[in-house]
This record gives C-alpha cells, structure tokens and sequence, in this order.
C-alpha cells in the first residue's frame, strides 16, 4: 500500500455510517497527587486527594472513541445508560465525540450505567500508577422492554449504515446489551444483508454469535478452536482457515507480541507482527482500536492485508499512551506507518 493507497482508504472514512451496539461504560479517572495525601481525623485512614477527574466512553466507548478519532462521518451508539449521575457524564462524553448522533442511544430507568472508576497515582517523572478500580455494574438480566427498544434501533440502523459493530463486555450473560434477542437480531440482519460488514467481540467469546466478522484475542479464539495456548503460528494459521471456511466470514485474532492473524473464506491469509515498542506501554485500549481500524479500513474497501496493517499501526499507537484509554488517528497512523514501506507481513 503506497501513499496514493492509504488516502484513497482514509478519505473514505468521512463518507461512513458505523453503528456500534453493546456495552457502553464510563471511564472516570481520578488523578491522585500523593504529595497531598491526609489522615483521616474520623477512621484513621490515608486520605487519597483526588486533583483532577476526568471522564470518557469505555467499553463500546472506546471502540467509538477511535472511530471519532479516525473522522469517521456519522457513528451511531446502540446501547443504555441508567437515570443517574453517571448516565448524564457518558451523555456528555459521548456528545462531545466528533460524528457522534445518539439517535439511537437509551436510558433506562431499571440499570445503572456501567462505569469503570480509576484511580491513578500521578507521580513527577514517573508513569501512571492504576490502584485497584472501583466498577459499577448490573447483574440481573437486562429487562425486555429495553432489550426491545435495542433491537429496534439496530434494526433500523442496518439499512443506512456501512458497518454494524457488536461489543460484549459484560461478565454475566444476558445483563448488557448483548443479549440473545439482540444477537437473533444480528443473525437476521446478516442473513438478509450479506454484504453489511458486522464485526463481533466478546470478553466472553464468541460461542453462540451468529455467522458474522469475529474479531478475537488469542485466549479467546483458542477457547472457540482446538488451537491451544502454544501453538507456533504456523499451527495457528491452519486454525484461523478453518474457521474462516466453516464460518463463511473473515476472522481476525490479535496475537499481542506476535502481531495479527487474519483469514477470509477467499483464501487471503495475513499475519503481520507488531511495530517495535518504543518506551513504557499500557496495553488496555489496544484491542478496541483494532477492531474500529479493521471495521473502518474493510468498509471503506480496503483489503485484508491494508486493514490488518492500518489496525497494527492502530494498536502501537494507542499502547504507547499511559495514564488513559488511548486512540489513533488518521494522521498518527500515517506518521507511523509512513506509506510505502509496507511489507512486514507474512502469507
């Protein structure tokens, strides 16, 4: 892919529709100065001084956050945030996110919104310290008149979008967004639109998801095939074609230190290592931009092997940012990956 290549693919992306649905959260850091720590008068404890809060999407947030950085046109939201105090900051972040309409965005009464709270220490010269995060979440099942206010949306989005992306972050099943309902939906939706790209994620796996683009971890695609924890690439190859074949669509595993393994049922097969770190990292983040890189690039019609590169460059960046849930635009990918000088992968 030369310059003219990577301008052809990124110029597209303000002339995108991307709808994302699942489990959007709030990411609330607290900035903790320990110069200013206290004893409490009252319990005895240390006093942590908070200096500064600030507060963003996470979950299907961050995937949207890279999207936004990415220019994307028009992103659309697909999910649930309670009546609370939270509720109205993740409306807030999420409004103030370029492209973003929140058409389609529910509150409900009946959940709290899901937030991560984390509290850093923030020391002169030295990277961020995450201290144990404080999470907010629902473990009863999501009620069925929400559930159904999210498969209308969803359904009506799918005739005007170029690309649908699902995100399951909930630890129990059936207490986010991604419910079973909302999954028969997506089945339906890629039954009677083949060529609408939608792409899947689930901390919990994919097991279950219907026929769609899986996007993947390596301890998640070994969970869903017989390729086990140490298998060479090689081997590792040989189990992203067969489930490509068996699936009917393209399958995508991040392999951390190893790179990125991509398969489609037309036999393209890529595997491209990662860029070279370059100082202290924080991996958190780096599979949300992979995968709004790969839904961008595809819809957009860049190939497998264009998209794997453009998400790779994607992941190196925003690991390389500490203290935050980063993301990667346009321009910094470019930066990084300076067109013309690819050719890192291997087939």
């Amino acid at each position: 892919m030369d310059s003219k290549r990577f301008q052809k693919i990124t110029r597209a992306y303000s002339k995108l529709g991307i709808a994302i649905i699942g489990d959007f959260c709030l990411d609330r850091y607290f900035d903790i100065d320990p110069t200013k720590q206290e004893i409490s008068i009252e319990t005895g404890l240390p006093v942590h001084n908070i200096v500064r809060v600030r507060c963003q999407p996470g979950g299907a947030g961050t995937i949207l956050n890279n999207l936004s950085a990415l220019r994307i046109g028009t992103i659309y939201p697909i999910g649930f945030a309670g009546k609370d105090g939270e509720g109205f900051e993740l409306r807030n972040a999420l409004e103030a996110k370029c492209g973003v309409r929140l058409d389609h965005f529910t509150f409900a009464a009946e959940r709290r919104t899901f937030t991560y709270t984390k509290p850093l220490l923030i020391r002169a010269g030295k990277p961020p310290e995450e201290l144990s995060r404080l999470d907010i979440k629902n473990w009863s099942p999501t009620p069925g008149t929400v559930e159904w206010k999210l498969i209308a949306a969803l359904k009506k989005v799918s005739g005007t979008v170029d690309a649908i992306i699902i995100l399951d972050q909930v630890d129990v099943e059936g207490t986010g967004v991604v419910t079973r309902g909302v999954l028969e939906a997506v089945g339906k939706i890629a039954k009677q639109k083949p060529k609408l790209l939608i792409i899947a994620d689930s901390r919990r796996g994919l097991a279950g998801f219907p026929k769609v683009c899986f996007k993947m971890n390596r301890a998640e695609f070994s969970a869903l095939t017989a390729a086990q924890k140490d298998f060479g690439i090689e081997k590792l190859k040989t189990a992203a074609v067969e489930l490509t074949k068996s699936h009917g669509r393209p399958v995508f595993v991040t392999l951390a230190e190893r790179g990125i393994l991509a398969a489609s049922p037309e036999g393209e097969l890529v595997h491209e290592m990662p860029h070279p770190v370059r100082g202290e990292i924080d991996i958190v983040g780096a599979g949300d931009a992979v995968t709004a890189n790969f839904a961008a690039a595809l819809a957009a019609g860049a190939s497998l092997q264009e998209a794997v590169s453009l998400a790779n460059a994607a992941a190196s960046i925003v690991i390389h940012q500490l203290g935050t849930t980063g993301t990667a635009s346009v321009q910094q990918i470019g930066k990084l990956l300076k067109p013309g000088s690819f050719g890192r992968s291997s087939r």
